[in-house]
């Protein structure tokens, strides 16, 4: 029996889910574009290392149904974003062991992804694995990303140094002076 070769770039996921094969590998945080670009500017994606992923296909046959294409999705890296409280780079890892089942319409799709705790997606003839994996990174990062304690506080102006503010008279004083006046 001749074994697949599979491309990640141009995946057929029904061959891999019938043949029970698993593919991995890592790439250059460089690869995947939309996630370099999350990077912190002191710490460019360049310098992080690679991200390790791994896919599975099987095929399940539930009692009294269709069999069904499912993918298993591992990815794990680090990267470096910027801390939100002292804007200072902080490494973050992203660890992600998520299973995807593929049907075969988007509306079968978007109607069982409804009440499913599995992400549902409609089978392509050829899936772009890596596009996959950075959507499924960039969904794991984190919404604030902060050190746990950071290590160079944000530096606080002396009161000395602080800017002098021009006082503006109180636009409700002419009011009071007519009130006074008028009264």
């Amino acid at each position: 029996m001749k074994t697949r070769a599979f491309v990640p770039e141009k995946l057929d996921v029904a061959a891999l889910a019938h043949d029970g094969a698993s593919l991995a590998g890592e790439w250059p945080a460089t690869l995947l574009e939309r996630l370099a670009d999350s990077a912190a500017p002191e710490a460019p994606a360049s310098g992080w290392p690679p991200l390790q992923w791994r896919l599975h296909g099987e095929i399940r046959q539930p009692k009294g149904g269709k069999p069904q294409t499912w993918l298993r999705l591992t990815a794990s890296g680090q990267v470096a974003l910027t801390c939100q409280r002292c804007l200072q780079p902080v490494l973050e890892d992203i660890d992600i062991d998520r299973w995807i089942r593929f049907v075969d319409t988007e509306a079968e799709a978007a109607a069982l992804d409804v009440d499913s705790d599995d992400d549902v997606l409609a089978l392509p003839r050829h899936l772009d694995a890596r596009e996959l994996i950075e959507d499924e990174l960039l969904l794991a990062l984190p919404l604030v990303p902060r050190h746990e304690a950071c290590p160079e506080p944000l530096p606080v102006p002396a009161e000395d140094e602080a800017p002098e503010v021009e006082e503006r008279p109180n636009p409700f004083a002419k009011l009071a002076a007519l009130k006074r006046r008028d009264g």
